[in-house]
């Protein structure tokens, strides 16, 4: 099933506009409220191979999909279309931030950011070899969690003290027990095996106070794609993602000992519910010295994360500063401590 939002004014294409929040025409600029917009200008046709085959409702070209996309845009007429029956039933998320930074927004904002790169290539900073530069909803569970801990250690207190001509040190050992619970709230794990997981966790966090109710109008002009993986299967890895915050935690409570040795530690993590959601991001494709070099935005904040190509000239000389700085810093304090005035 393809769905088209259709201009009431002229009929052309309409996509979500990320400035306004709304859904806008490409072509006279007519713009509407996605909560008011009338199912009379909604054209919806079927495939005969829902699988990965549809057919484009301007042009009438083959719009060939692989099978985890929910929105992309036609090849010939450059319409863009959702993909409807991959977005309902279980495959339908609960919520939606859309985007709020447009693509030239994002274009300029990369600019700038590799501007900045102090030990980046000269050639890099110009960010004049952008390959391409997609608006991405990515797939994500929001894992509401309770944990329980459990945790037996001794902790350690050193006195030292000291009594005639003798140094005394005192140690004391006390055991210790915690049974600790935790709860957690919307914890995000992307659920798309082709996006970097480590790209995407450094892309948090997300205000989801301006979470939407999914509607399919907000997906019109960028890319999308259904989860794929269960949030039963990504289930390990919250736990994995929460274990240094609940170790945090735990480390929080036993104050007041020189040292502490754990001898158990119990966690119990639960799933009390796992929502499906969409998020906005930027994905920018770069070529740099014959490699493609991979950078992602977070589509609400703006927040742009990746790994940049490193200028080793330009490494050995920040660090030769920095040696250099160092080393009349110490002559300097050797000689006023000395007394001697250079």
């Amino acid at each position: 099933m393809v769905i088209h939002y259709k201009c009431p004014n002229c009929g052309a294409d309409m996509e979500f506009d990320a400035a306004s929040g709304m859904l806008s025409c490409v072509s006279c600029g007519r713009k509407d409220n996605i909560e008011d917009f009338s199912e009379e200008f909604i054209t919806t046709t079927f495939s005969e191979d829902e699988a990965k085959q549809y057919n484009c409702n301007n042009c009438g070209a083959v719009i060939i999909t692989e099978a985890d996309t929910t929105a992309t845009n036609c090849s010939f007429c450059g319409a863009g279309v959702v993909l409807g029956d991959r977005l309902s039933g279980d495959l339908a998320p609960a919520k939606v931030i859309p985007f709020t930074i447009s693509k030239e927004e994002a274009m300029a904002a990369f600019r700038k950011w590799c501007r900045n790169g102090r030990l980046t290539p000269k050639g890099f900073m110009t960010a004049d070899r952008v390959k391409g530069i997609t608006g991405l909803y990515v797939p994500f569970w929001l894992y509401d969690l309770d944990s329980k801990a459990d945790v037996k250690a001794v902790g350690t207190r050193v006195r030292t003290y000291t009594r005639g001509n003798y140094i005394y040190t005192e140690k004391k050992f006390y055991d210790v027990y915690r049974d600790i619970d935790l709860s957690y709230v919307k914890v995000p794990v992307d659920a798309s095996e082709k996006l970097d997981d480590t790209l995407m966790d450094k892309l948090e966090p997300y205000d989801y106070q301006k979470f939407k109710d999914f509607k399919t109008p907000y997906l019109a002009g960028y890319i999308a794609e259904k989860y794929n993986f269960s949030d039963e299967e990504l289930f390990s890895r919250v736990k994995t993602k929460v274990q240094p915050y609940i170790d945090s935690y735990i480390r929080s409570t036993i104050s007041g000992y020189s040292s502490v040795n754990y001898k158990s530690k119990n966690i119990r993590t639960k799933k009390t519910k796992a929502h499906y959601v969409l998020l906005p991001v930027w994905m920018v494709y770069y070529d740099f010295d014959k490699q493609e070099h991979t950078f992602a935005m977070n589509g609400q904040t703006g927040k742009i994360v990746g790994k940049p190509p490193i200028s080793l000239g330009k490494v050995a000389s920040w660090f030769g500063g920095i040696a250099a700085a160092t080393f009349v810093a110490l002559k300097i304090i050797s000689f006023a401590v000395g007394g001697v005035l250079w």
